[in-house]
C-alpha cells in the first residue's frame, strides 16, 4: 500500500477529475506503519482503520496507557490487534476447557464482546467474519508527532457494515 499510494499521489491522482468529479484515493485498510512510510502523501487521503490509539473509550485508554509506559509510544492497531486476539484467544480456550482447536473455534463462534475498543465485537459463527464499528479515517494534515497520522472524522456503526 505504501507504494501504491505513493504512486498514485506522484501520478498526479490526487487533483485529477474525471467526468467533471474529482478522483478520489481511499486506504481500505490503514495502519500507523503504512501510513509512516507513505510520509507526505497520506495527508488529506481518506480511509478505514480498526482501531487508533487516540479512542477516548475506558479499554483503548487503559492499552494505550499500558503500552505508552512499557515502550514510550502509543500502540498501533497493529499492536492492538495482537492484544485483543491473544487475549480472546486465552478466554476462548478458557471457555472451551482445552486447546483443542476444534473446541476453542466453537467457543469464538457467535460470541461477542466490547470493552476493547470501538464498540461491541461479534465473531459470526457462519463465516467466522468480525463485525465492530468501523473508523473512517484521514491522514492528518498537521500532524503533532510521528504517531499523530491519522485523524478519525467518522464511526460507521457495525449495522452498517454488516452484510449476510
Amino acid at each position: 500500500m505504501i507504494n501504491s499510494l505513493t504512486q498514485a499521489v506522484q501520478f498526479g491522482l490526487r487533483d485529477k477529475q474525471v467526468n467533471g468529479k474529482d478522483f478520489q484515493i481511499i486506504v481500505p485498510l490503514y495502519s500507523r506503519l503504512m501510513a509512516q512510510g507513505a510520509g507526505e502523501n497520506i495527508k488529506g487521503i481518506y480511509g478505514t482503520t480498526n482501531w487508533n490509539w487516540s479512542l477516548q473509550d475506558a479499554g483503548s485508554q487503559a492499552f494505550v496507557k499500558s503500552f505508552g509506559q512499557e515502550y514510550g509510544f502509543p500502540p498501533s492497531q497493529a499492536a492492538h490487534t495482537c492484544y485483543v486476539q491473544t487475549i480472546l484467544y486465552a478466554d476462548a480456550c478458557a471457555r472451551a476447557g482445552t486447546f483443542y482447536p476444534p473446541e476453542v473455534i466453537k467457543a469464538l463462534e457467535d460470541f461477542e464482546f466490547d470493552g476493547m475498543g470501538n464498540g461491541k465485537t461479534l465473531y459470526r459463527g457462519a463465516d467466522h467474519q468480525c463485525f465492530k464499528d468501523v473508523l473512517v479515517v484521514r491522514g492528518n494534515e498537521n500532524p503533532t508527532s510521528q504517531f499523530d497520522l491519522l485523524e478519525v472524522v467518522k464511526e460507521v456503526p457495525a449495522s452498517q457494515v454488516t452484510y449476510d
